[in-house]
């Protein structure tokens, strides 16, 4: 246990909120402490996301005492207190499994060791040694504003390593194998180091990230992507093979000899432009990062279709279409995303057709500033004419005469140099003619556009 004077952690910079569910949980004669990420990014000195709350109070008495509270989930059971748009997350302590708690059904493990379901309830001391990681396993005890420590976290914090509670590294992951990816999130965005025996085991169990739902790995793809760390979240996803788990056919169009250099690097100027805006505060729209991540397979899949004889359109159409198909079986895109995702990709062929009410129209369209932002990001990288990004830029500057005759003017602007089309012959290499049309498309300028419109990111 740390005392009040031996951590930095102050209540002036806990969420009223987290607060306000602390003190009512402690008035009501329950324990009540501030755990996980928030207490590990206080004790930092970092600005916590979230703040969670675990207790020895059941959902169910959670819900008792607070009127805005719903309960959720079959395979952790967690009380969530809505404050308007703000939501605390309060967890019941948990205890080890064992037979008799999967005899009585609290606890439900796969063929692989995968948890299924887990709600058998114990003390704090139990519940700190079932959480996945040292650094993540910390309570503040609102009590006596002391921090608890069963497991060693604060000096895996101060040794700057990340290490899995328990000696059997192997079980640990394969109980959930999302530990693997939160290993590699924390790991790039604490800068910490990965411990050794968890590597290994990372190295070893990777295929295991098949066995999670594609739902749940969504959103897991977006935490590690937008955690202002995306670069290294995808090199370490790489040096792993968690990586080509994920995302089979983009890590394969990555690994060609002559063009998978090229194609990679307009993903990592995807991610760069990422972590730029989010560490800037501004918006980012997952459809934008799910978009550059396949945009590499679309390219290939078109670009076989075109050389077995079929017209240009509807080549990219069905790429689009058999890409997004493919990819839903390993890591889901809910559909509001997957529609904005096509939007950007046929925008790039649009985008080359510069001249007349063609062009003025396209500036008008809703997703307009994510495909501009995806053409820049493809011309940054190689991938198009830089010129034609040049171009969009200037004709969104003019006013509306200017707009015109830009549009209007015969002669002038790019006329593009084909860089635009789909690249690579096939999944298994070599160059083609490239082509310009409907591969067409470009980089991200990192514009401030609002997500919520289906602007860039």
């Amino acid at each position: 246990m740390y005392e009040r004077a031996e951590h930095g952690i102050s209540r002036a910079a806990i969420d009223d909120n987290a607060l306000k569910v602390l003190y009512r949980l402690r008035e009501a004669g329950y324990r009540a402490c501030l755990v996980g990420g928030g207490v590990r990014d206080l004790l930092l000195g970092r600005e916590p996301k979230d703040f969670d709350v675990a207790t020895d109070a059941t959902p169910e008495q959670v819900r008792g005492l607070f009127r805005n509270c719903r309960l959720i989930g079959r395979r952790f059971r967690l009380a969530h207190v809505l404050f308007g748009r703000e939501m605390i997350e309060v967890a019941t302590f948990r205890a080890p499994h064992d037979d008799e708690a999967e005899d009585e059904g609290q606890v439900a493990l796969s063929e692989e060791g995968r948890i299924l379901r887990d709600n058998r309830y114990g003390t704090i001391e139990q519940d700190a040694i079932r959480r996945d990681f040292s650094v993540n396993a910390l309570y503040y005890d609102i009590e006596d504003f002391s921090v608890l420590d069963y497991t060693g976290g604060v000096e895996d914090l101060r040794a700057g390593v990340l290490r899995l509670i328990g000696d059997d590294v192997d079980t640990r992951l394969r109980e959930d194998p999302v530990r693997m990816l939160r290993a590699v999130r924390f790991s790039a965005k604490l800068g910490l180091t990965i411990a050794p025996e968890v590597e290994a085991g990372i190295h070893d169990l990777a295929s295991l990230m098949q066995t999670v739902a594609p739902a749940r790995l969504f959103d897991e793809v977006i935490k590690l992507f937008h955690s202002g760390a995306a670069v290294t979240c995808l090199d370490e996803l790489e040096r792993f093979g968690l990586f080509e788990a994920m995302f089979p056919e983009a890590a394969d169009c990555f690994a060609d000899p002559d063009l998978g250099a090229e194609r990679r690097q307009f993903l990592v100027e995807s991610l760069l432009n990422t972590d730029k805006r989010i560490n800037e505060g501004l918006g980012v729209n997952p459809a934008f990062l799910y978009a550059a991540v396949l945009w590499a397979p679309v390219q290939v899949v078109a670009a076989e279709r075109i050389d077995d004889g079929e017209q240009e359109i509807p080549a990219w159409q069905q790429a689009m279409a058999e890409v997004l198909d493919r990819q839903v079986k390993t890591v889901s895109i809910p559909k509001r995303f997957s529609l904005i995702v096509r939007e950007i990709w046929e925008l790039q062929a649009r985008l080359e057709r510069h001249r007349g009410g063609r062009a003025l129209r396209l500036l008008t369209h809703p997703r307009f500033r994510a495909g501009y932002d995806f053409l820049c990001l493809r011309a940054r990288a190689g991938d198009a004419d830089p010129e034609l990004c040049r171009w969009w830029t200037e004709i969104q500057e003019q006013d509306e005469d200017g707009q015109k005759a830009m549009a209007g003017t015969q002669g002038k602007g790019p006329k593009g140099d084909g860089k635009s089309g789909a690249k690579g012959k096939s999944r298994r290499g070599g160059r083609r003619r490239r082509r310009g049309r409907k591969g067409g498309g470009g980089e991200n300028t990192g514009s401030a556009a609002n997500p919520d419109s289906g602007g860039g990111e």
